[in-house]
């Protein structure tokens, strides 16, 4: 039974996070989404709401379960005992990015097995971080998040986008 985690800081999870999670879950028996809590970044959402935003959008694949982790994803991975990590590839600068982080995980842990899926072209550029920076400067982000995903932004940055309610 391959299990498979898709790990990710998912600040907010985007349309293109989903575009390589639709890939995944016909290949694996169960893929996790594990919303990473990581102490040097200053995410939009805490770790909660970006768990019940990922299961939100997630509800749809009976195979999909969420969870949060922090630490190294290769000690997360052995105590969960998967068999792959879901990775996204948007460009070739993020596959040089993503082939580091499996290298160095392999390294770590040598059954420690990456699954890298291209998104689509109409995801190509979309990243959580982009989405953030439209929505911060009162742009419509709803073709990129799901409707939730687009109204729990709206409500963070509030009528001022430049003034992030917390």
């Amino acid at each position: 039974m391959p299990r498979a985690v898709y790990p990710g800081t998912f600040d907010p999870i985007t349309l293109g996070h989903l575009d390589i999670l639709k890939n995944a879950v016909v290949l694996f028996d169960e893929v996790v989404v594990a919303v990473m809590h990581n102490p040097s970044k200053q995410p939009l959402f805490k770790l909660e709401e970006r768990i019940e935003m990922v299961r939100q959008a997630t509800q749809e694949w009976t195979n999909v379960s969420v969870d949060s982790f922090s630490g190294l994803l290769v000690d997360y991975y052995l105590d969960k005992g998967f068999q792959a990590v879901v990775r996204g590839i948007r460009n070739a600068s993020d596959l040089q990015v993503e082939m580091q982080m499996a290298h160095m995980n392999e390294a770590l842990n040598p059954q420690h097995h990456t699954v890298f899926f291209p998104t689509t072209p109409k995801y190509s550029f979309v990243s959580s971080s982009l989405v953030k920076d439209v929505a911060m400067h009162g742009g419509d982000i709803s073709q990129f998040v799901t409707p939730q995903v687009n109204e729990a932004v709206r409500n963070r940055l509030g009528e001022n986008p430049f003034q992030v309610k917390r």
